[in-house]
């Protein structure tokens, strides 16, 4: 099993790195985009566990430890590896 993580900033955060690759691609001559949003994406590889054993240590990881709560969401999948 492998969990793959999508974690980005909260509806109304300043991401000033994406700002900031938002402004560079337009001064590159990359033009009509509206915003860019800068994440992180995380992969997590488990030994011998199911699915929801996989989802409930996912799930706890990003809660306790890898998203800030106050700042942040996420969302992951669980696949096969």
């Amino acid at each position: 099993m492998k969990a793959k993580i999508y974690i980005s900033y909260k509806e109304g955060i300043l991401d000033p790195q994406g700002k900031t690759v938002n402004h560079a691609l337009d001064a590159i001559g990359i033009k009509k985009i509206n915003s860019v949003q800068i994440g992180k994406y995380i992969e997590i590889e488990f030994n011998k566990i199911n699915r929801d054993q996989a989802f409930e240590i996912t799930d706890e990881s990003c809660r306790k430890l890898l998203a800030n709560p106050n700042t942040e969401t996420y969302t992951f999948e669980i696949v096969e590896k």
